[in-house]
């Protein structure tokens, strides 16, 4: 059904040597590999035709370049917000790692030590959603995994813990919407590769 509200698009970045091992990457700004470049080249053709108010991207390099690689790069809008998750003691770590000193760790029920709660980061997402819905216009995001998950649960006002039940896949895209009127937000497609 086509539509004619407002759609966002949510692309997470491209491969990392850090994304391709598991490794939590958070403020580590880790740049793509040449396998995530290319990938991020495939963004722009998947996205063909369609025209964005704004271009927002999380300021990390990996985000950031996903951005330019794909073509939407000129006028990109840094937001601080859209930032991946601060892991503190846990940045550079598997979650088999950290499974290791602390079984039964789950990231979106207990956050990271010297890093960010899952609170902290659903207040980031949702100060995203109000800009979102106070620009009423469709909006191209740049971001990490973890961010654009619970990102994804704020938008449908869901708890931010539920973040964990959706996945994304790198160079994924992502849209969420209306319904019927603005307010029915719903997930209209989730990590198309």
């Amino acid at each position: 059904m086509a539509t004619t509200l407002p759609e966002i698009y949510l692309v997470r970045h491209g491969e990392t040597e850090w994304s391709l091992s598991g490794r939590h990457t958070g403020r580590s700004d880790i740049p793509l590999t040449p396998n995530g470049e290319a990938a991020a080249r495939d963004v722009g053709p998947r996205l063909a035709g369609r025209s964005f108010a704004a271009v927002w991207s999380s300021p990390s390099q990996r985000a950031r370049n996903t951005c330019e690689f794909s073509g939407f790069g000129t006028g990109v809008i840094v937001k601080d917000d859209l930032a991946e998750w601060d892991y503190g003691a846990y940045e550079g770590i598997t979650t088999k790692e950290i499974h290791a000193g602390r079984p039964g760790w789950q990231l979106f029920r207990d956050g990271c030590p010297d890093g960010e709660s899952v609170g902290d980061i659903g207040a980031r997402a949702d100060r995203i959603v109000s800009e979102l819905r106070q620009a009423n216009a469709p909006i191209l995001i740049f971001s990490s995994s973890h961010f654009l998950r619970v990102l994804g649960a704020r938008w449908l006002g869901l708890p931010p813990t539920d973040g964990a039940r959706f996945v994304l896949d790198t160079t994924s895209i992502s849209v969420l919407g209306y319904e019927h009127d603005l307010t029915e937000p719903v997930i209209r497609r989730w990590n198309q590769r």
